[in-house]
């Protein structure tokens, strides 16, 4: 499996967690969508202070973490949504493709 890929348990178990607290009824698009911010903002905070380095100055395990939480939320608003994810990146690809096309080098 591609190190970049969700399985379907994962996914599974994602919904699961959510739903098995009873957290569905309160997962409104705006709450997620501001939960998707904050979590950003926490994954930026691990670079904060890091002067001239790209690199975070934090524990990767908290880069990790940080990260996965962005990505929960996105899939709880997604799910929400009935947002098909492979269509969905797909389609603003082929978008992207046009707004940045390749430059001619020759």
């Amino acid at each position: 499996m591609n190190r970049l890929q969700l399985s379907e348990e994962t996914l599974n178990a994602v919904l699961k967690f959510r739903d098995d607290r009873g957290w569905s009824p309160f997962h409104n698009p705006k709450d997620l969508a501001a939960s998707i911010s904050i979590e950003a903002a926490e994954l930026i905070e691990c670079f904060q202070w890091s002067g001239e380095s790209t690199d975070p100055t934090s524990d990767i395990e908290h880069v990790k973490e940080e990260i996965a939480d962005v990505l929960i939320y996105t899939l709880y608003l997604a799910d929400r949504l009935g947002v098909d994810l492979d269509r969905t990146v797909k389609a603003k690809l082929e978008k992207n493709a046009i707004k940045y096309p390749l430059k001619d080098d020759k």
